[in-house]
């Protein structure tokens, strides 16, 4: 059986055409990198999920919650309109979600948001 995507996944691109999700993917390692993506694989093909994998934090935001060998990493999305933005990326050291992850994420969701109105 051939399984096809919910969504499919987009990294958020500054106007200047970073990636800032995928440039915080690089500076990790293998297995880590793996982890994360296959958990965010997990999301594409078996949207919408709930915990442990996936939590909605608010304001259209949700998060991607990997294991990794050195703590818990977190790749911050919203999904609309058949796609997975991934926003912003962290290992968290805390139990609750630092809000200037969140304010990030979310002017990095503005951003988005304005560079498809153009379009």
């Amino acid at each position: 059986m051939l399984l096809v995507p919910k969504l499919k996944v987009r990294f958020f691109a500054t106007d200047n055409g970073n990636e800032p999700v995928k440039e915080w993917l690089k500076e990790l390692t293998k297995v880590e990198r793996k982890t994360i993506g296959d958990d965010v694989k997990t999301v594409q093909f078996s949207w919408p999920l709930g915990m442990p994998l996936v939590k909605n934090i608010g304001n259209g935001l949700w998060e991607v919650r990997s294991t990794i060998p050195n703590g818990i990493a977190r790749i911050l999305f919203v999904a609309k309109a058949g796609e997975m933005i991934l926003l912003h990326g962290m290992i968290k050291k805390t139990n609750k979600l630092p809000l200037h992850d969140k304010e990030l994420a979310l002017k990095r969701l503005k951003q988005w948001e304005n560079q498809n109105e153009k379009k």
